[in-house]
This record gives C-alpha cells, structure tokens and sequence, in this order.
C-alpha cells in the first residue's frame, strides 16, 4: 500500500494555523489597536515560514482585522469613532431583523428559554473581563442564530472580530455594557411579542454601546 504525500496538507495545515494563531491574539487583545505586525517576529514566534505569516495577515486583512501602515507594514486596525457607530449601526440592523424573526417564529418560547440562559452567563461573577465579553459575543450570536436565518448569522459573525477588538480596546471600564441587567430587556420585548419594543429596546442597546465605545478608551 502507498501514501499519498502530505506537504500540501501540512502546508495548508500550517497557513490555517497561523491564521488562528494571529487572530486570537488579536481578539485577545494580546495586539492593541495600532501595533506593527512584522512578518520576522511574528514567523519566528509561530514556527513558521515568513510566506504563511504574509498569507495569514492577507486573510486578517480580509477581515477587516489588519490594516496597511504608512510604512507599508501592517498594523492592527485601529477603528475611528465614526467606524465604530457605522458598525454597531450594521449590528442594530442584523439583530433588529433578527428579533423579528424571532417574534414571528412558532419556536419563540424555546428561543426566549435559551437567551434566559445566555443572560444568566453574563451576569457570572467569577468571570474575567475576557470571559464576560465571550459570554455578551455568545449573546447576540445566539440571538441571530435562533432567528433561523443563516445568512444574517453568517453575516454576523463577518462582524464579530472586528466588534470583539472594538470591546477590547476599550478597557475593563465598559463591563456595565455586558452585564445581564443591559441585555434582559431584549428578552423581555421578544417573550412580549411586541416587534416595536423590541426594535426600540435593541436599537438604544446599540446606541449606547457604540457611543461608549467610541469615546476615549479607558486606564484598564
């Protein structure tokens, strides 16, 4: 019996990796908004070739993640206030289609049972600042998923990294935007079945969340 080579595999195994790799410390915030991501460093961190870091950082441009310098190098994105409303603006009109859906849906009270569940999560105390904004992401995650609507869900988690950085970036001091106090109405207006309330009560989320993340970042 012959096997098959595995170089292409391994390669392909070794770009994925790296691409995860640079992603999560990113979203860690292990990069802050503005740092440099040399192709050197970054390939002798990973073990790599320096041309599956550049592939790696192609993709992380794709997404939105990285952005090119002025000296041609490639830095973590930093988004300007205006970005960051015109994103959550995108986010109010994913989630507020969402909640309709969920409205109009025969499985709202088990949809309803679940975000009960994903509010609980964010209201644990014994959490890290990294675990609640996990738990907020799986929030509003779970809430396009259960719309039945799996485009919108993939079109929200095109967003998600570029949110997680913006929460990141903004330092321990935003936790009162995660907590289950802020996200419970949501439930509420959706368990009410009334579409307007809910569109209200989701749009002010939004709002608030983006003016208090496009303000100054705070000491953390």
């Amino acid at each position: 019996m012959t096997t098959e080579p595995l170089t292409s595999l391994d390669r392909s195994t070794l770009r994925e990796r790296a691409l995860d790799a640079l992603r999560s410390a990113i979203i860690a915030g292990q990069y802050r908004p503005g740092d440099h991501l040399g192709e050197v460093e970054l390939a002798a961190g990973l073990g790599v070739s320096r041309g599956t870091v550049r592939e790696a950082l192609r993709h992380l441009q794709q997404e939105g993640l990285v952005t090119p310098s002025a000296r041609g190098m490639l830095r973590v994105r930093s988004h300007t206030a205006t970005e960051i409303k015109e994103l959550f603006q995108v986010r109010a009109a994913l989630e507020g289609l969402a909640v309709r859906l969920l409205i109009a849906s025969p499985k709202r009270d088990a949809a309803v049972a679940a975000l009960r569940g994903a509010v609980a999560d964010l209201d644990d105390t014994h959490r890290d600042f990294m675990a609640h904004v996990d738990a907020d992401m799986a929030f509003h995650l779970l809430l396009c998923e259960l719309s039945g609507n799996s485009m919108l869900a993939t079109a929200w988690r095109q967003l998600a990294g570029r949110i997680r950085v913006t929460i990141m970036a903004r330092g321990e001091g935003q936790s009162t935007l995660m907590s289950g106090s802020y996200h419970a109405p949501i439930v509420d207006a959706i368990e009410a079945g009334d579409v307007t309330k809910a569109f209200d009560v989701l749009q002010e989320h939004m709002d608030r969340a983006a003016e208090r993340l496009a303000g100054p970042a705070e000491e953390g």
